[in-house]
């Protein structure tokens, strides 16, 4: 049973340190692998824009960097600084990113630690562009 509470919690933490001077825009993600670990992630914005990364992809190559390829569920926490959206969505690029590693099942939670629903990849992707496809 995934504890999706601690999930946004994990996440909400992570939030606390975006980098987000142009933004203002903070986001947290928490990742759950398939053995238990938890991989975290935040915002990271540059100057030039396209250079930043997204607290999604953020947490997902922490933890392929660290070898891990199994992953359970990822919570997304976002907001304007000093607010918490009811709802922050991953963008198409950390979408295409959760589809390289994730079945259409995988769990993606939006909310906020007091509400929150879970999606899989296959309704916020119902299209991904996989590997099937070269």
């Amino acid at each position: 049973m995934i504890d999706y509470k601690l999930l946004m919690t994990k996440a909400q933490e992570a939030r606390q340190n975006s980098y987000s001077p142009y933004s203002h825009f903070r986001v947290g993600a928490a990742l759950l692998c398939k053995n238990g670990k938890i991989f975290t992630g935040c915002n990271i914005e540059n100057a030039a824009y396209t250079p930043g990364n997204c607290a999604e992809r953020t947490a997902i190559f922490k933890a392929v960097s660290e070898g891990e390829r199994d992953f359970e569920a990822l919570a997304i926490v976002g907001g304007k600084e000093g607010e918490t959206a009811d709802f922050c969505a991953p963008c198409g690029v950390c979408r295409q990113v959760i589809a390289e590693f994730c079945k259409k099942d995988f769990k993606i939670i939006l909310g906020n630690e007091e509400k929150f629903q879970a999606y899989t990849l296959g309704e916020l992707l119902p299209f991904a562009f996989t590997e099937q496809d070269l």
